[in-house]
């Protein structure tokens, strides 16, 4: 059994909503465990992560980056870094914000940099949008067109459970489960071999 941690910061519930579907798609991979986590949490205790072979990291866009509270728990695996005690695990990325870009692009390249300094793999987001092949642009899958990882949208001011696209949520579930496939398939041991 692999074991996915989907880890996360959500002010308004936004960024919890789409934890929780990329949850629900990774669970629907046999051989892999799912575990919804909340930053915050980690941060006090970053060693937990030792118990996992993959983590899907998700905060809001707040003004071109990670929210505080997520980057609390990125600064708190200091230890873990030195050690370089999850290297060979594997690792994507999802953020959520209101506007259409909004500049997620740099949250997801900082989600990337913390995976790549912890020696992690990084999954990218591997799914194609499908209003090329005429599907509306409000039901489409990766309708926003992000490779590097998963971008969602959330309208201003609205309830977590209706602010989004229905290709938001349909891509968060294509994204859980395609990184749960990805993980089942690694056939290496959690300890990668140390270059030197």
């Amino acid at each position: 059994m692999k074991s996915l941690a989907v880890i996360y910061h959500s002010a308004n519930g936004h960024t919890e909503r789409i934890a929780g579907l990329i949850a629900q798609g990774a669970q629907t991979v046999p051989g892999v465990r799912v575990h919804l986590l909340k930053a915050a949490d980690l941060a006090r205790s970053p060693e937990r992560l030792l118990d996992f072979d993959g983590f899907v990291f998700g905060s809001p866009t707040y003004l071109g980056g990670v929210s505080a509270p997520f980057k609390a728990f990125m600064d708190a695996t200091g230890r873990l870094w030195k050690t370089h005690a999850l290297k060979g695990r594997l690792a994507a990325g999802f953020t959520v914000s209101a506007l259409p870009s909004g500049d997620k692009q740099s949250t997801l390249m900082s989600l990337f940099v913390f995976a790549m300094q912890h020696g992690m793999f990084w999954v990218g987001n591997a799914i194609l949008p499908e209003q090329h092949g005429g599907v509306p642009v409000d039901e489409a899958a990766n309708r926003l067109g992000s490779w590097s990882g998963l971008m969602a949208q959330a309208g201003h001011s609205a309830p977590a459970g209706s602010t989004f696209a229905p290709g938001d949520l349909k891509t968060a579930r294509m994204f859980g489960a395609n990184l749960a496939r990805a993980l089942a398939c690694v056939a290496c041991e959690r300890q990668a071999e140390v270059a030197r």
